[in-house]
């Protein structure tokens, strides 16, 4: 019995696992501006819309992970939980941070397309 009960938990955790796991979304491919055309250009756009709609999706869950996972360990101590915190921090500024490049990135294409349209 106590087998079969080790088994079953041990087979509801590694497949419930990936599905509470935090995608990172896939970057938006940015179009040159320089060579694009105008439906190229709104295609990028959109495309930078919903990677940033997505990250923001990401965001919130790697938060919530973080809260749910401390909530599940009491037994944490200061450190740990400093630690912990660091860690979350760091991944949620590295996030933020590839989402203002690609916005910077892609306002620099925008600027090169409407140059070569005057």
């Amino acid at each position: 019995m106590n087998k079969t009960i080790r088994i079953a938990l041990a087979a509801l955790v590694f497949t419930t696992a990936p599905a509470l796991a935090c995608d990172y979304p896939q970057r938006a491919d940015i179009p040159n501006g320089a060579t694009a055309s105008k439906d190229d250009m709104l295609a990028g756009q959109a495309a930078v819309k919903a990677y940033m709609a997505a990250m923001e999706e990401y965001l919130a869950c790697i938060e919530k992970e973080e809260v749910d996972t401390i909530a599940a360990m009491p037994d944490l101590t200061d450190e740990e939980r400093t630690n912990r915190e660091a860690a979350l921090t760091k991944k949620y500024n590295a996030a933020v941070e590839e989402m203002e490049l690609l916005a910077a990135r892609f306002n620099e294409e925008v600027r090169a397309y409407k140059a070569k349209s005057e």
